[in-house]
């Protein structure tokens, strides 16, 4: 899924910008060279001059690489990458970037286990709220049937 094209100057890659969005945080990073990321088929990359293309990201770490060769790491609890026109947006609940590879697993992982211990409060409430109307049915039920 690569694609480069010579843009005719000479002066190496051509870039493409990076919009990374949740709904608390927008940034936008220019210069950027490539980007990888992976869906359900598996890892991808993308390079300036893609064709227009939408993949649903799973959970992990992405990365792109800028002009000045750095990598950045991206971890995100899955998200919605579109591509055209050299833009590339990726929308996530939310996401953390970095240079360094170990310290962004980390934070992903801390995330993680913050999303699993909500869910499970979740799942709590929702068990005793399913009691508690059981316990009124049931109620409601005698007394109807205590009725003349």
């Amino acid at each position: 899924m690569l694609y480069a094209g010579d843009d005719g100057g000479g002066r190496g890659m051509r870039t493409f910008t990076l919009v990374l969005q949740s709904r608390l945080e927008r940034r936008r990073v220019d210069g950027v060279e490539s980007f990888v990321g992976e869906d359900r088929s598996g890892a991808f990359g993308l390079l300036a001059g893609h064709a227009r293309m939408i993949a649903a990201l799973e959970l992990g770490l992405a990365r792109y690489r800028t002009s000045d060769g750095a990598w950045t790491y991206v971890a995100l609890p899955g998200g919605v990458l579109y591509f055209s026109g050299d833009t590339l947006t990726l929308s996530a609940r939310r996401f953390v970037c970095g240079a360094d590879y170990t310290k962004i697993l980390e934070a992903l992982e801390r995330r993680l286990l913050v999303e699993e211990e909500k869910m499970r409060e979740v799942k709590e409430s929702l068990h005793h709220l399913e009691e508690a109307m059981l316990k009124r049915l049931w109620q409601a039920g005698r007394e109807v049937s205590a009725l003349p």
